[in-house]
C-alpha cells in the first residue's frame, strides 16, 4: 500500500473534515451496489522495505488483494455496510518470511430515529504484517506486525432550530505481535467528546467542542499513561458545492501518570479548505498542531507535531485522472528525564496517474517518497516506492 493510495485523514471524532483525496479515485459506477467484489493486483519496487535508518534493504513487491463489500438497508431507517479485504504481499528479497498476509474487516451500522436524530456506529479491525514499516526508531529489520481495532460512535441531533449537537466516542487498540515492540507500544486510546454548532447563515456555522482522552498502556502504566482534556472553538463554511473551509482552535491540557513529568497545556489547531474547480478535480490543503504518541515512549513522553498537507487531483479526461500529494510534519520529540528534546521533520509525498477504461477496471501508476530527518540517528528514513496496480470490480 502506498502513501497516495491510502491518503485519507480521519481526525479525532470527525471534528474537522480535513480530507485528503483517496488515490486512486473510485469510479462513481462502482458506488451504491448491494454487493461489490474487487480484485486488486500489482507490483512495486521499494528501496527500504523495513523503513530502516541504515542498511536499507530494497526489493520488488508483488501484491494480490481481493475485497468483498456488502451494503443493505435493513429497514427504512437502518443501514448496514461491511467489507472484508485480505491481502498477500510477496517480497523478492525480504530476509526471513517473504510472503506476508494482512486483512481488514470493516462494519458500519447507521440508524435514523428522525431526520434530525441519527446514530452511527462503525468498527475497523486490521491485521497488518507490513504496516508501511515506518515505525521510527524501531529495531532494524524487525517484525512490525500490528493488530489494531477502532470503534467509533456518533449521535447527532438538533434540540432547537439552527443548533446541532453531536456526541462522539472512539476507542482504539494497538497490539504489536513482536514482544519488544508490544512491551513499549501496546495500548488503548479512548476519546469522548461533544460538539455544538449554530447556523448564523445557511453556509456559515459557529462551532465549539470539548473532548477527553485517556491513553492507557498495557505495560508500565505508571510510567506511560496520560489523560488529556481539549476545548476549542471554530467555524464551518460551505460556499456552495465548490468551496468549503473548517477551523477548530483551542488548547489541550495533559496530565501524566509518571511522577517525573509535569502536566502541560499546549495549543490545538485543525484547519482545512477544499476547492472543487471542475468535475473530478480539486485542491485541498490543511494544517494541524497537536500532541501525538511517540514511537519510543521510553525516551520521549510525546511528540509536538505540526502537520501541513496539500493535495491536487485533476481529471485530464473522462478516462485519466492525475493526482499529487505532499505532507510535511515538522515536530519536536519531548524527552523524558535526562533525554533532551529532539527535532524531527518528516516529509511524505507522491504522484499518481489513474486510467479508468470502463466502470469495472482501474489501472494506476504511482510514485511515493518518504523522508525523515531526525536528530536521533536511528530514527531517520529515506525511501522511494514506484509501482503499478490494476483493480477489477464486479
Amino acid at each position: 500500500m502506498t502513501f497516495l493510495r491510502n491518503s485519507v485523514w480521519v481526525f479525532c471524532l470527525g471534528a474537522c473534515s480535513i480530507a485528503r483525496a483517496v488515490y486512486a479515485p473510485i469510479p462513481e459506477q462502482q458506488q451504491g451496489k448491494d454487493l461489490l467484489i474487487t480484485v486488486e493486483s500489482g507490483f512495486s519496487y521499494n528501496t527500504n522495505i523495513f523503513g530502516a535508518a541504515n542498511n536499507a534493504i530494497s526489493s520488488f513487491v508483488f501484491e494480490v488483494s481481493p475485497s468483498v463489500t456488502f451494503n443493505s438497508s435493513l429497514t427504512d431507517q437502518t443501514f448496514f455496510s461491511g467489507t472484508f479485504t485480505p491481502r498477500v504481499d510477496y517480497f523478492e528479497k525480504r530476509p526471513g518470511s517473504k510472503t506476508l498476509y494482512s486483512q481488514d474487516v470493516d462494519a458500519r451500522l447507521s440508524h435514523a430515529f428522525s431526520k434530525l436524530s441519527v446514530l452511527d456506529l462503525s468498527n475497523v479491525y486490521s491485521y497488518n504484517q507490513n504496516p508501511e514499516a515506518i515505525l521510527n526508531g524501531g529495531p532494524v529489520n524487525s517484525d512490525q506486525t500490528l493488530q489494531s481495532d477502532e470503534l467509533d460512535g456518533r449521535y447527532s441531533f438538533s434540540p432547537v432550530e439552527k443548533l446541532g449537537v453531536v456526541l462522539k466516542a472512539r476507542s482504539l487498540y494497538y497490539d504489536y505481535v513482536n514482544a519488544a515492540l508490544g512491551d513499549q507500544l501496546n495500548r488503548f486510546e479512548n476519546l469522548y467528546g461533544a460538539e455544538f454548532d449554530y447556523a448564523l447563515l445557511p453556509e456559515f456555522k459557529l462551532a465549539g467542542e470539548v473532548r477527553h482522552q485517556d491513553v492507557d498502556y498495557e505495560n508500565n502504566p505508571s510510567y506511560n499513561n496520560k489523560h488529556t482534556d481539549f476545548a476549542m472553538v471554530g467555524f464551518d463554511y460551505a460556499a456552495g458545492p465548490s468551496l468549503s473551509a473548517s477551523l477548530r482552535a483551542g488548547g489541550e491540557y495533559r496530565q501524566y501518570a509518571a511522577s517525573g513529568l509535569s502536566s502541560t497545556t499546549t495549543p490545538y489547531v485543525e484547519a482545512s479548505a477544499k476547492y472543487d474547480y471542475q468535475k473530478g478535480s480539486f485542491v485541498s490543503l490543511g494544517y494541524t498542531y497537536s500532541l501525538v504518541e511517540s514511537s519510543n515512549p521510553v525516551l520521549f513522553a510525546d511528540e509536538k507535531q505540526n502537520r501541513v498537507f496539500l493535495n491536487v487531483q485533476h481529471a485530464l479526461s473522462p478516462l485519466i485522472v492525475a493526482s499529487a500529494s505532499i505532507d510535511y510534519e515538522p515536530s519536536t520529540l519531548v524527552g523524558r528525564g535526562a533525554q533532551p528534546n529532539a527535532r524531527e521533520d518528516s516529509t511524505h509525498g507522491g504522484v499518481a496517474a489513474t486510467y479508468l477504461p470502463n466502470k469495472n477496471w482501474r489501472i494506476t501508476a504511482s510514485y511515493d517518497y518518504d523522508f525523515v530527518n531526525s536528530a536521533i540517528e536511528d530514527r531517520g528514513l529515506n525511501r522511494s516506492r514506484v509501482g503499478v496496480n490494476a483493480t477489477l470490480s464486479f
